[in-house]
C-alpha cells in the first residue's frame, strides 16, 4: 500500500532514474515515486544505441531496464512524453508541460546530457544525425543499413567513443565511412595520443578514412538531401549521410532556472552536487550524466577537483546512490569513473581519469600490437587510470592500483607474468 503522504519525484526517464525507483522500493520506500520522462519510451539503457541494438544484433526490447508491467507492478507511477518546464523551490513543486504541477518531498534530478550540435550551414538537411536516443538510434539503423546496400557515404564529426562505435556499425553494414576529428588522433582528449593512434589503425584496416586536424565547415545539399561536407582546411567529402558526434551538454536548464549552484564549462559543466548527490538545496538531487560530483585521487594533483561522468556504470550506480541518499542514508557516492567499448573484435574497459596533460608516462603491459594489453596512464609513478583491451576480469585490481595512490614498480607493472595483484599498493 502506498502511503500518499511523502512523495519522491525523478525527473529523467532514463538509466539513472528507473534505478532510482527501484531502490527507492527495494529499500522499503512506501511513499509515491513518481518518474517523468520526456521520451515516449519506456526507461533504457543507452550503450546498445552505438553498439549491439545499432549492429542489429539485439532487440529493441532489450535495451530496456525493466519490462513495462514492473512500474504498476511497483506501484512506480511513469509519466512518459512529459516535459518539466519548471522547479518551484519555495513550494515544492515541479510544473508540467501539460499545465498541471505535482509537489514533492524529494526531487531527484536525472536529466541527462544532449548531443553538441554542428554549428554550420546544412544542418537542417535530412541526411544529418545525431545519436543520443532510442529513436536516433533506430533511424540510424535503418540509414547504415540503406547506405551498406547502396555503398553510400557516411561522414562523422567527431572521433570520440560514439563516433568510432558508429564507424565501426557502418563498416559492419558495408558503408564507406569517413571520420572528420579537429585532433591529431581519435580519443586524444580521453586517452592521448599514444593509445589514440592504435584506434587509428584499428578503424583503418576496416576502411575507416580519418581526416584529422580538421572540422567541418559546411554540409553541402541539394533538394533537402545532404551531397558533400566541406572542412576548414579547403577539402570536400562525398557524403550522403552526416553523424554529429562532437561531445554533449549536460541539460542543466531546469536546474539552472531553479537557482541550483552549476559548474563552469572548464570543470565540465552540469549540477554541482556533494558526496551523497545533493545539490545546493537539501530536497534536491541529482545523479547520471547531469551531476557534478567531487572527485580526487590519492597522491595527485589533478586539473580538477570535479567531475561530470556521461556513462552507463555512473548512471547505474548513481541512481541507486542518490534514492539511498534520499531516503536518508549515508552516502559516500565516490566511483572511479569507468566505461567500455566495443569496436569490430577489440572489446575494451577503462577506469580512472587521465586527460592529456595529467599524467607523465604511460606503460603498456602486454602486447599492444596483437590488441591485447592493459595501459596505465601515470604521474609520479602513481597510476591515475588504467585500459584493459581484449583482457578481462582485471578491473577490479587496475581499480585497487588507482585507488592506493601508490608509487608503482614500472618493470613489474609492465611485466605480463607478475601477477596484477600482487603489486605494490
Amino acid at each position: 500500500m502506498v502511503d500518499a503522504h511523502r512523495t519522491f519525484v525523478i525527473v529523467g526517464g532514463g538509466l539513472a532514474g528507473a534505478k532510482a525507483a527501484e531502490t527507492l522500493r527495494s529499500d522499503g520506500f512506501t511513499g509515491r515515486v513518481i518518474v517523468i520522462g520526456d521520451e515516449g519510451d519506456h526507461p533504457y539503457e543507452r550503450p546498445p544505441l552505438s553498439k549491439g541494438f545499432l549492429l542489429g544484433k539485439e532487440e529493441r526490447d532489450s535495451v530496456f531496464v525493466h519490462e513495462p508491467a514492473w512500474y504498476a507492478r511497483h506501484h512506480v507511477e511513469l509519466h512518459l512524453g512529459q516535459t518539466v518546464t519548471g522547479i518551484d523551490r519555495d513550494t515544492r513543486c515541479v510544473h508540467l508541460g501539460d499545465g498541471t504541477s505535482v509537489r514533492y518531498d524529494k526531487l531527484l534530478l536525472t536529466t541527462g546530457s544532449e548531443p553538441r550540435r554542428l554549428d554550420i550551414p546544412g544542418t537542417d538537411l535530412a541526411g544529418v544525425h545525431h545519436l543520443r536516443r532510442l529513436a536516433h538510434s533506430d533511424r540510424l539503423r535503418h540509414v547504415l543499413t540503406a547506405l551498406g546496400r547502396d555503398n553510400g557515404h557516411l561522414v562523422i564529426a567527431g572521433g570520440g567513443w560514439i563516433g568510432l562505435e558508429v564507424a565501426a556499425a557502418a563498416r559492419g553494414y558495408g558503408a564507406e565511412v569517413t571520420v572528420v576529428e579537429p585532433r591529431p588522433t581519435p580519443l586524444y582528449d580521453v586517452i592521448g595520443p599514444e593509445l589514440g593512434q592504435l584506434f587509428t589503425e584499428l578503424h583503418g584496416e576496416h576502411g575507416v578514412r580519418f581526416h584529422f586536424g580538421a572540422r567541418l565547415t559546411e554540409i553541402v545539399g541539394q533538394d533537402g538531401m545532404v551531397l558533400s561536407v566541406r572542412t576548414d582546411d579547403g577539402e570536400e567529402h562525398m557524403a550522403h549521410d552526416v553523424l554529429a558526434a562532437i561531445g554533449a551538454a549536460p541539460r542543466t536548464g531546469l536546474a539552472e532556472a531553479a537557482g541550483l549552484d552549476l559548474v563552469g564549462r572548464e570543470q565540465g559543466g552540469g549540477i554541482a552536487v556533494d558526496l551523497a548527490l545533493r545539490t545546493s538545496d537539501p530536497d534536491i538531487y541529482a545523479a547520471g550524466d547531469v551531476a557534478s560530483v567531487p572527485f580526487s585521487l590519492p597522491g595527485t594533483d589533478l586539473p580538477t577537483d570535479r567531475l561530470r561522468v556521461e556513462h552507463w556504470a555512473n548512471a547505474l550506480n548513481g541512481g541507486p546512490a542518490a534514492a539511498r541518499s534520499m531516503l536518508g542514508r549515508d552516502v559516500t557516492y565516490d566511483r572511479l569513473p569507468y566505461f567500455f567499448s566495443d569496436q569490430y573484435d577489440l572489446g575494451l574497459e577503462y577506469s580512472g581519469w587521465a586527460p592529456p596533460g595529467s599524467y607523465d608516462q604511460v606503460v603498456v603491459r602486454g602486447d599492444a600490437g596483437k590488441r591485447e594489453f592493459i595501459a596505465y596512464w601515470l604521474k609520479d609513478r602513481r597510476v591515475l587510470a588504467g585500459m584493459n583491451v581484449n583482457v578481462w576480469d582485471v578491473t577490479g585490481d587496475i581499480q585497487r592500483l588507482i585507488r592506493s595512490g601508490a608509487r608503482q614498480d614500472l618493470d613489474a607493472l609492465a611485466d605480463p607474468t607478475v601477477p596484477l595483484d600482487t603489486l605494490g599498493t
